[in-house]
């Protein structure tokens, strides 16, 4: 089983706070999800959200996976890395026309169309350069995720996507617009799904859409599933590598796909996650009455998903092996809700102590910001430091 090393003689030397990636776990991960991803023929498309940093983009373009982007500096730097413009998808409810005059400069695979005004502006902006976008149209299916509101998007609530209700609408648009092309349809109904049932329900809901499509005489080359796939954020070693075969076997048996369909998906955090850590020192342990606080050198600026979402990492001492305590780990942000965990046991900790905050390769460099005039936080991988 892989588990993430730790080169911690030579984080001795680093400035801390920053982000460190383990290649061999990324790798790893990359090498299972084509295994099961090519026996069943499916297109995996990297998120691009997840994680851009340079180095890992370098990874995953060479294990050949293309690019879902949801802006137009994605897609700049999916092409920068090398992801052939015929693997790259384009999604977001607000595209810009810059934005989607890259992608047209660049014919860019499919735009993942959210709206009418989107769709028309799209055909305007193609018809001006003579040409003819291809594009799916994002459903909004109404399939629960499971999953924390702030990252469910598949419901009708949510800004996300177009609404079956209004289908006929959209769908009947078509003949009209010169200028794009419908391939496929897409969806994505959350992150962090963990019961796979919440999929089981969006094939169900797809198969429904597929009989809509025919009666209409529409010929659907491309299906989009999203992405949404859970990691363990519990037991980070235990579990470094997510269960791609279930995931992807939920596809398999219960999509219904017609023979001259492909079906694309788009994952991001089961991909980079677990690869990933923030490195922080202690800065102070503080006693106050019955707590003890560790307050770190890194804070909400770097890893934002405590504050954010109530989202719980894993956080080990790297410089202690000695018995463990209660602490609440905080960070040096002046926020009250700058807390990484409360309660949170922890090998005996003091100042300088090495702290590593696990399975932030997904939604923690990426996200990092300035707040308090804090510099952004600086990356190294695996490949650099072992």
């Amino acid at each position: 089983m892989i588990k993430a090393k730790y080169p911690v003689a030579k984080f001795s030397e680093i400035q801390t706070p920053f982000y460190y990636y383990d290649l061999e776990v990324l790798r790893e991960t990359l090498s299972e999800i084509n295994a099961q991803a090519n026996k069943n023929k499916f297109h995996v498309h990297y998120a691009m959200k997840a994680n851009a940093n340079p180095g890992v983009l370098e990874v995953i373009k060479n294990a050949g996976f293309g690019a879902d982007c949801v802006s137009g500096g994605e897609v700049e730097a999916a092409l920068k890395a090398g992801v052939p413009a015929t693997k790259v998808v384009f999604a977001g409810v607000g595209k810009a026309d810059w934005e989607i005059n890259l992608g047209l400069e660049n014919d860019i695979f499919c735009f993942n169309v959210e709206s009418v005004p989107e769709l028309e502006v799209i055909n305007e902006l193609a018809a001006a350069k003579g040409k003819v976008a291809n594009v799916a149209l994002r459903i909004n299916p109404n399939v629960s995720a499971h999953t924390h509101h702030y990252i469910t998007t598949g419901l009708s609530e949510n800004k996300f996507g177009i609404n079956m209700e209004d289908l006929d609408l959209v769908v009947d648009l078509f003949p009209s617009l010169k200028h794009v092309k419908l391939i496929g349809i897409h969806f994505h109904i959350g992150s962090q799904i963990t019961d796979m049932t919440s999929f089981q329900g969006l094939c169900v809901r797809i198969n429904e859409l597929q009989q809509y499509f025919l009666l209409k005489n529409v010929r659907l080359e491309h299906i989009n599933v999203g992405g949404g796939l859970g990691i363990n954020y519990e037991h980070p070693n235990h579990f470094p590598i997510p269960d791609f075969e279930a995931y992807f076997n939920v596809f398999r048996d219960h999509l219904e796909l017609k023979e001259h369909q492909t079906l694309h998906f788009e994952l991001g955090r089961a991909v980079v996650a677990q690869c990933g850590s923030l490195i922080s020192r202690v800065l102070y342990v503080k006693q106050s009455g019955s707590k003890k606080f560790a307050i770190l050198d890194a804070g909400f600026t770097e890893l934002i998903r405590p504050a954010l979402y109530q989202a719980y990492h894993r956080i080990e001492n790297l410089s202690s092996e000695l018995p463990t305590e209660k602490y609440d780990v905080v960070g040096p942000i002046c926020e009250s809700s700058d807390t990484f965990a409360k309660g949170f046991e922890l090998n005996q900790t003091k100042r300088g102590d090495i702290i590593a905050l696990r399975s932030a390769g997904a939604y923690g460099e990426i996200m990092a910001s300035q707040y308090n005039l804090r510099k952004l936080p600086k990356a190294y991988n695996s490949d650099e430091l072992i």
